[in-house]
């Protein structure tokens, strides 16, 4: 089984290419497959959690913009963005078997190896208020 955190980055992979070619996202996976599947991934994790955000997007960015104060959406960064969206799916929506903590240090860390300089403390400043506001601090 791959990690986690191998997963994810396949899952941002995918939102990058669901946001920039409009894909649906059974296109999306299908060309992910076909172009970058690298052994146990894309996993039975990453489809689902690429699935859903892709499923619940506009709500996501409704709570992203709310928690970004003087940053409109289309502002940041499309990896910052799509870091986001993960991270703010799992806040909502994910199990009790992953806590708060760990669900923004592997936002973090997306945003460390894939975003710009300060996409690290960005990624953590929303999503860290975020949980704060939605009581889901753990």
């Amino acid at each position: 089984m791959a990690t986690r955190r191998r997963a994810r980055e396949a899952v941002l992979q995918m939102l990058f290419q669901f946001e920039s070619t409009g894909d649906s996202p059974s296109q999306v996976i299908r060309l992910y497959r076909n172009s970058f599947a690298e052994g146990p991934i894309p996993d039975e994790f990453s489809i689902q959690l690429f699935s859903r955000i892709a499923q619940s997007v506009e709500a996501i960015d409704n709570t992203i913009t709310s928690a970004s104060d003087n940053w409109r959406l289309e502002r940041m960064s499309r990896v910052d963005r799509n870091i986001l969206r993960i991270g703010v799916f799992e806040l909502r929506n994910g199990s009790d078997e992953t806590p708060v903590k760990v669900v923004i240090n592997e936002a973090v860390e997306l945003a460390k190896r894939f975003g710009a300089e300060e996409s690290a403390a960005f990624v953590n400043g929303v999503l860290d208020r975020i949980a704060r506001e939605s009581g889901a601090v753990n």
